[in-house]
């Protein structure tokens, strides 16, 4: 059998996606070996959640999770495909529901005891202590099934290994330690020694068997590997064995029957090796697909359709189904019935098998392989978040049931929340629906509750400690942690000052001319914003009152990195603050691994004439702009948006009063609130709440029906659905989805009261006469009305700003706008008459505050005017 550890070690990748950065072993090499360790973090955890979501069943994942606070966050993992987490032992009985997947992590030798069934990690092993008798006898006591070790980054790693296959130990391995080069003189081991020197051969020449499949595990068939062997089919990641009488045997060398190496795995004595690979043509000599025989069952239909689909003759019955979309839709759902309506276990089995025709040649036609389906159920029995099991839409109604239940759907209490008719499922993209008419306040409140984040001391215990470092130690502490958290090892200084480089910012013409046109837009609104006067108010006679604005002299604008590139928010942030008059710009953003800074950023940077840009992200730029180091500016202002460590970090600062720094608002996770009516076109709506729902997993979006029927529903859900699986970041998508709503009401004033009570970022009116609704808002960061105006030209070129208020934080912040970049001065101007007509009612206030010195301020030039 092949035991759950395809090979005796596994590879450690820091942060993904830089699998196998080291030279001489590719990406793609890490993942025929098929095992990587990752240690995750919270400012690492979305990028994990992307990586396993792409790459589920490239390789198996485990993964050190000791950095994770959130029960949810490491469950998502889980549910993403992790093959299993280590966590500490005090946190074990919290994950009991997973048995196999979840591990203890330990730090020393002598908490061996605590090991599991499902195995055991030791982290930072430190083999220059190391007792190797004593270790054995501990390990043995401990009877420990899994024993994996993770060693100190400084150690040797060959004597590592070593130590490890004297204690069955599974050691962990850094992917920049190695190689699949053989004279490599770096001290990087070897790949296939490490196999070569754990697997158990009885032959004198040490060859071991090797079974080769294809992706669907058929044995193609028997052949041998050497060390030699094993290494040339990791580096040129095709089937390459050993002959017991030619050497080295390259697969379809001479036959044209190549093979594409899919994954490496040994059995679980170590005394067999695992091929899988993609096999062009037969393997086999004779005329047949495989040593052991020609395919059979599904794997025999569809190599069958591959072939009639290059080769079918015009007019017959497969050429249609392939080119005949709709005739084969009809056939599938004409199978479904009759299956459904079998009744005999042959008659079951018969329509069973007509339906995998047609479902497998809709496969076929777009390419999906079995593997591609079989590789989706196995994804999908990682999943530990189970979905209701519920019939959805015209199926439920057409057999009568709700929530599954098999009864006839009943007439909800006034009180009872409607049951949800549409739930989504990992095939499905759709939003749940609620009709507010037939529900409580409870159930709509609780159904618009923000995708939850960490507690506000669990995020502090995080960054307070990163801000604290940087400011006590400046310059080291920010890049340390920059090479830490982004990956950048090569950058030497945290900052990148002005003039910026030409090198830096070089874009092609239609970045630049989008990026001058949105420039220019966002300078006329917030120009037109300027106080073009001072305010002077005569209050009484000789009493002048004024205000006029100042800008604030230092501002620091956080632009985020992370899952997308965004010079719109160094757009949105730096020209403001160049309208404003600010003496000095700093902007921060997170450098990409090799140190730069995306060059539209820098273009930006360069256009709103920023002093420089501060190469970090996280708390730690904060920190940096809030006290200043040795490179970066201290400012007076931090403005930006961030996720939710970003977001504390601003807080803590702005309440720090060593910093004397002030902040624009809270801002959190995007999310976008959409009323539609019937005059709503279905595709619009659809593309408005997906703009926002690709921001990332934590982002809400919310759409408001008003009087729309099943079908107007329907239609969006439809639309919906097409179009998120045409976008790139569609697993994002699906993140966001999970915790968005549909509300349907019966009128414009329940959706605005709705509305108005959640408090959105982004409002969008796409309803019958949407500016005179524009009256009713009370709470929004920014609207955005009629069908012509998508917010995405809000978060790009209209001029308005989308540094906006979320979480419900509109009922009380502004979004940024030039105000934002502008503190006001009042002043009081007094002639002598004035003081004769106020001095009274201030002495007379100062008397009811007993504050003398008040009342003698005023009194005293009362007096000297009387004896003049």
């Amino acid at each position: 059998m092949e035991t759950t550890l395809p090979l005796p070690f596994l590879i450690s990748v820091a942060v993904p996606p830089g699998l196998g950065s080291a030279e001489g072993l590719s990406r793609e090499e890490v993942s025929c070996l098929g095992c990587v360790f990752f240690e995750v973090t919270q400012e690492t955890l979305e990028k994990h959640l992307s990586l396993l979501a792409k790459h589920t069943a490239d390789f198996r994942t485990y993964f050190d999770v000791t950095g994770l606070d959130s029960k949810d966050d490491i469950v998502s993992l889980l549910d993403h495909g992790a093959r299993k987490i280590f966590v500490q032992p005090g946190r074990l009985s919290d994950f009991a529901e997973f048995p196999g997947r979840v591990a203890p992590a330990v730090s020393q030798v002598s908490e061996l005891a605590v090991a599991t069934s499902s195995g055991l990690l030791l982290k930072d092993f430190d083999q220059t202590t190391f007792d190797l008798a004593k270790f054995l006898e501990t390990s043995k006591a401990s009877k420990i099934p899994l024993l994996y070790m993770k060693p100190r980054s400084d150690t040797g790693y060959e004597e590592f290994v070593e130590i490890c296959s004297k204690t069955s130990a599974i050691p962990i391995v850094p992917s920049t330690k190695l190689t699949t080069n053989k004279d490599a003189t770096d001290g990087k081991l070897f790949v296939p020694r490490l196999l070569s020197t754990s697997w158990k051969s009885d032959r004198h020449d040490k060859l071991l068997p090797t079974v080769v499949c294809d992706e669907r595990g058929t044995a193609l068939g028997l052949v041998y590997s050497s060390e030699e062997s094993v290494g040339e089919s990791l580096r040129t990641q095709t089937g390459v064995y050993q002959s017991r009488t030619r050497g080295l045997w390259y697969k379809g060398a001479t036959s044209g029957d190549t093979q594409e190496l899919v994954r490496v795995s040994m059995d679980c004595d170590n005394d067999a090796l695992k091929f899988v690979v993609k096999q062009k043509g037969r393997f086999c000599h004779l005329d047949q697909f495989g040593c052991f025989g020609d395919l059979k069952g599904i794997s025999k239909l569809e190599q069958t359709l591959i072939s009639r689909r290059q080769s079918a003759p015009e007019g017959s019955y497969t050429k249609r189904l392939f080119s005949d979309e709709k005739l084969l839709r009809a056939k599938i759902m004409e199978e479904a019935e009759e299956l459904c309506d079998a009744k005999t276990p042959q008659d079951i089995a018969f329509e069973a098998a007509d339906l995998i025709y047609f479902a497998l040649t809709k496969a076929v036609g777009a390419g999906v392989s079995v593997a591609d389906i079989e590789t989706n159920l196995d994804a999908k029995s990682l999943k530990v978040k189970r979905r209701p099991g519920n019939a959805k839409g015209q199926w439920a109604a057409k057999e009568g049931i709700t929530n599954g239940s098999g009864e006839k759907p009943k007439e909800p209490a006034a009180s009872a929340p409607v049951p949800k008719t549409t739930a989504p499922d990992t095939q499905r993209i759709t939003m749940k629906r609620i009709d507010v008419s037939k529900v409580g306040p409870v159930e709509v409140s609780e159904a618009l509750k923000r995708p939850s984040q960490k507690s506000a001391d669990a995020i502090l215990n995080i960054v307070k400690p990163i801000i604290d470092d940087v400011r006590e130690n400046g310059d080291k502490a920010l890049l340390s942690y920059t090479h830490k958290f982004e990956k950048a090892t090569s950058l030497t200084s945290p900052v990148l000052k002005a003039p910026f480089p030409q090198s830096l910012m070089n874009l092609d013409p239609e970045t630049i001319k989008a990026i001058d046109t949105s420039y220019e837009n966002i300078r006329k609104f917030h120009a037109a914003q300027k106080d073009e006067q001072p305010l002077k108010v005569e209050t009484m006679p000789g009493v002048v009152c004024s205000r006029f604005s100042r800008p604030i002299e230092r501002v620091g604008l956080y632009i985020p990195g992370g899952t997308a590139v965004l010079p719109s928010t160094a757009l949105m942030l730096g020209v403001p603050a160049m309208v404003a008059g600010c003496q000095k710009i700093v902007l921060a953003s997170p450098p990409r691994s090799d140190g730069s800074i995306t060059p539209e950023i820098v273009y930006v940077a360069h256009k709103v004439g920023a002093e420089s840009i501060v190469l970090a992200g996280g708390a730690q730029a904060v920190a940096a702009m809030a006290y200043g180091t040795e490179s970066v500016s201290k400012v007076d202002k931090i403005l930006g948006p961030g996720n939710q460590f970003v977001t504390a970090g601003k807080m803590y600062v702005s309440n720090d009063t060593n910093a004397g720094v002030s902040i624009d608002m809270p801002a959190g996770p995007s999310e976008v609130l959409v009323v539609a009516d019937s005059d709503a076109d279905p595709a619009f709506v659809a593309s408005d709440l997906l703009s926002q729902a690709e921001h990332g997993v934590d982002s809400q979006v919310v759409l408001i029906s008003v009087g729309l029927d099943e079908a107007g529903l329907q239609a969006i859900e439809d639309a919906l659905h097409e179009q998120a699986m045409a976008l790139p970041r569609v697993d994002i998508v699906r993140g966001a989805i999970a915790h968005s709503v549909t509300l349907s009401v019966r009128d414009i004033d329940e959706a605005m009261r709705i509305s108005n009570e959640y408090a959105p970022e982004h409002l969008i009116l796409q309803v019958r006469d949407a500016e005179k609704v524009v009256d009713k808002v009370l709470n929004a960061g920014s609207v955005f009305i009629g069908k012509w105006t998508p917010e995405s030209v809000g978060d790009y070129s209209a001029g308005v700003n989308h540094s906006l208020p979320t979480y419900g934080y509109a009922k009380q912040y502004s979004g940024v706008n030039l105000g934002s970049f502008i503190k006001h001065i009042t002043s009081a101007n007094l002639t002598a008459e004035g003081l004769k007509n106020v001095g009274g009612a201030v002495m007379q206030l100062a008397k009811v505050e007993e504050l003398e010195a008040h009342r003698r301020a005023v009194s005293i030039r009362l007096s000297s005017l009387e004896s003049s």
